[in-house]
């Protein structure tokens, strides 16, 4: 099991440790609903050092890019930042990921923690451009500090204007009093805020600066288990949840970043499905009955046939109702549609409705 350099901060703190993705991570610390809404509030910061991050570099950087990912990310410019996927050959996802350009022949991505290894022999197997490309994962930290209140605290730790910074951009500068820090306009929450990358050696000093700085907002660690009731009601997929190695990014309803303007892995099948229409689609659903919907609880129609199954759910901390994720038939995918969750084998009443719900 591997630890973050932020492991006896968590210890320190009283949180629940937990194996994920071979890490020693956080799940919570005072609980997961106090910690949820904190984060929607006011300011959390969670360490999501178990991240993998890479480094593209070449005259062809850009062109295995296009190659492997399903996104244009020759409309990326320096300081911009894409939501994408690795599709493979079978219609699948090997995983989605987010890509940064920092100059036209330099390229940093973020993949997902379980998928470091498998994605960088996916994306060095299509390698044909000479690319340089370094696996910077278990030197690099990175910490997700969300919530309205995140600017606030933040902008006294660097001189970076981060109030002119828009969603899904960044910049490298000084923060905290160290050099070189990426400061990212992204996160997995909904809420705002911003995503710093940094190297280990830095982790305890930035984090100590970053409480103490938010010491006024009542700023508080956030572990895994609110990170993921945040962001499934704002309807971010997840990885090995939502989306995975048989489900296409059409059926989970990323065909914006989906671009058939260019030619990429699987390219030609992806788009004749999109032609011929998807047999399944991803939807969101809340709860009418009482109920929690859990990941594989098969989805049912009136008459109780099998017609999906739940991908993600859970008791939402901001409504106070049961919401979730999951594929249904797409004949059962129009907003207020009716479907069933079966739990112990009752039907459990539940209903279509757009994402995010909050």
């Amino acid at each position: 099991m591997k630890n973050t350099a932020l492991v006896n901060k968590h210890i320190q703190l009283g949180a629940k440790m937990v194996p994920f993705a071979g890490y020693n991570m956080p799940v919570q610390y005072e609980g997961i609903t106090a910690e949820h809404l904190t984060v929607r509030n006011a300011v959390g910061v969670f360490d999501v050092s178990h991240m993998g991050e890479f480094i593209l570099k070449g005259d062809k950087a850009l062109d295995l890019i296009q190659q492997v990912t399903s996104n244009d990310a020759s409309i990326l410019v320096d300081g911009k930042v894409q939501y994408s996927c690795l599709p493979n050959e079978d219609g699948g996802i090997v995983d989605d990921l987010l890509v940064y350009r920092i100059d036209e022949k330099t390229y940093f991505l973020v993949v997902n923690a379980s998928n470091i290894e498998k994605d960088l022999n996916w994306i060095t197997r299509f390698n044909t451009f000479g690319v340089d490309i370094k696996d910077i994962s278990e030197r690099t930290s990175l910490l997700a500090v969300q919530g309205p209140l995140a600017i606030e605290v933040l902008q006294k730790l660097t001189p970076v204007d981060l109030s002119s910074m828009a969603y899904y951009t960044f910049k490298k500068g000084e923060f905290a009093g160290v050099d070189n820090v990426l400061i990212s306009a992204t996160g997995y929450t909904g809420a705002g805020g911003f995503e710093l990358y940094f190297d280990n050696e830095y982790a305890e000093k930035i984090w100590d600066a970053i409480f103490e700085a938010g010491a006024a907002q009542n700023i508080k660690p956030v572990g895994l288990g609110a990170r993921d009731t945040l962001r499934l009601e704002k309807g971010y997929c997840l990885y090995g949840n939502d989306i995975n190695d048989t489900t296409s990014p059409l059926e989970a309803g990323l065909g914006w970043i989906t671009k058939f303007s260019k030619t990429f892995t699987n390219s030609d099948a992806l788009k004749a499905q999109k032609k011929a229409g998807v047999l399944k689609k991803l939807v969101g659903f809340e709860m009418i009955d009482r109920g929690i919907p859990r990941h594989d609880y098969p989805i049912v129609n009136a008459e109780g046939r099998v017609i999906g199954n739940v991908t993600s759910g859970t008791q939402s901390p901001s409504l106070h109702k049961a919401i979730g994720m999951g594929y249904v038939e797409s004949e059962y995918s129009a907003l207020g549609s009716e479907i069933f969750i079966s739990i112990r084998n009752a039907a459990i009443k539940a209903s279509v409705v757009k994402f995010p719900v909050i």
